[in-house]
């Protein structure tokens, strides 16, 4: 079946819901989160793993084209969210209110982690969409679990690395930076592999409902248009 020239209700629920996984996977990931006595991660991993899942549905069920406007759409909204914070951390506050301190470290970022957060959801949310969308092609829609978990693997992979390489490169020791890569790189694609029977029902319920079921044949896989 061919791609849709409009968005239904159902398409524009998803959305919403993934934009808001993803602006809250950033406002939580300054919380850190003591797994054991020897492994830290991010809260943020609890809930952003579901932006890579929601991901895969786009781009399963509406094609890469609709997917890449989802994408952009949450980098913009994620950016907007930044400059609020920034804007309303630097607002005059009255000397009675003595939360400014506690405000400006749990709404403010420095820009070498928005830079790192920024580059890695692009490299790692592109290359997801990219891969799903070719293999869907290549394995003639079948096999989905393999293929959004390879997707995953991929995608997955370059947001932890470029993540935490920007953001704590040469602020900690080399080891320290390489084992929160592996360890939250881990748990990430273990988050895909565990939600593969939701990612499932979510696609087949949407595909019935929608009556779609888009393959990229003439998709030239730029990033802004094409």
């Amino acid at each position: 079946m061919s791609e849709k020239k409009s968005v239904s209700n159902l398409f524009v629920v998803v959305a919403v819901i993934y934009v808001t996984c993803l602006l809250l996977s950033n406002l939580i990931a300054g919380k850190m989160w003591a797994v054991t006595a020897d492994i830290t991660l991010p809260a943020a991993v609890i809930l952003f793993p579901i932006t890579y899942i929601f991901g895969d549905v786009f781009t399963e069920v509406y094609g890469f084209r609709n997917a890449r406007t989802i994408i952009w759409l949450g980098f913009a909204c994620s950016f907007f969210a930044v400059l609020i914070y920034l804007i309303t951390i630097a607002l005059p506050h009255p000397g009675y209110w003595g939360n400014q301190e506690a405000y400006a470290v749990v709404m403010g970022t420095t820009p070498r982690v928005a830079m790192a957060s920024f580059t890695g959801y692009l490299f790692g949310e592109f290359s997801n969409s990219m891969i799903l969308s070719r293999l869907k092609v290549k394995t003639r829609g079948k096999k989905l679990w393999l293929r959004t978990i390879l997707s995953t693997v991929v995608g997955e992979g370059f947001d932890s690395v470029i993540f935490i390489m920007i953001s704590f490169w040469g602020t900690m020791e080399n080891s320290v930076v390489l084992q929160m890569i592996l360890f939250q790189y881990l748990f990430k694609v273990g988050y895909e592999v565990i939600f593969t029977p939701v990612t499932y029902g979510v696609v087949n319920w949407l595909k019935k409902k929608e009556n779609t079921d888009t393959y990229d044949y003439d998709v030239k896989y730029n990033v802004i248009r094409g």
